[in-house]
């Protein structure tokens, strides 16, 4: 599917945003694997917390606005997985238990993945995110936050954020595996959907 008119796709407010959470992760990764102090923490959480108010709002602005592109459906998702990873990878070296959580991300996401490449061959696509994962991307990131500003949280509240985690991720993964394996509203022609859009 070839983008028409990229330039003028990509350069939106909803993609900027996009790409600033992407320029986040770094700028944050720095400051969290530095961290010796109190501040240091808070000044990590409140950069993901910048990371999440962008991701709420460019959403809002692309419909609001109609700024809702074919780069900006890509964009989006990466910026989101990108940021889930690196912030368990981070909390991983911290807390070891949190790296049964880095390789179920992997798991769902590589079948995602994959999945999605292979409906795409056959001129499909999944139209937007699941419930599910929308709640599991909450629960992720506003437990994984507070992990980030309290880091001397005691390491049975670790393993109990963790477990809770794990099974959100994968009532998740077990959605994305039914959307995909079964015929659903919510697998379209990408013809069709990119007409509706119009």
């Amino acid at each position: 599917m070839i983008i028409k008119d990229w330039k003028k796709d990509l350069f939106t407010i909803p993609n900027w945003l996009s790409l600033f959470r992407l320029l986040l992760i770094p700028v944050y990764v720095l400051v969290y694997l530095h961290a010796s102090k109190p501040e240091h923490y808070m000044m990590a959480a409140g950069i993901l917390a910048v990371s999440c108010f962008t991701d709420l709002i460019d959403g809002k602005i692309a419909r609001r606005f109609h700024m809702v592109s074919t780069i900006g459906k890509f964009l989006d998702p990466l910026a989101d997985k990108a940021t889930q990873f690196t912030l368990t990878v981070c909390l991983a070296i911290r807390y070891p238990i949190l790296w049964s959580l880095v390789g179920l991300f992997v798991l769902k996401e590589g079948f995602q993945l994959i999945a999605g490449i292979i409906q795409f061959r056959k001129g499909k696509m999944l139209v937007g995110a699941l419930i599910s994962g929308k709640i599991c991307t909450t629960i992720l990131f506003l437990s994984l936050i507070f992990m980030v500003m309290f880091p001397t949280i005691d390491p049975q509240v670790i393993t109990a954020i963790t477990l809770v985690d794990g099974v959100f991720m994968l009532i998740s993964f077990a959605h994305y595996i039914f959307t995909y394996c079964k015929k659903t509203p919510m697998i379209q022609n990408i013809e069709d959907h990119a007409d509706r859009q119009r």
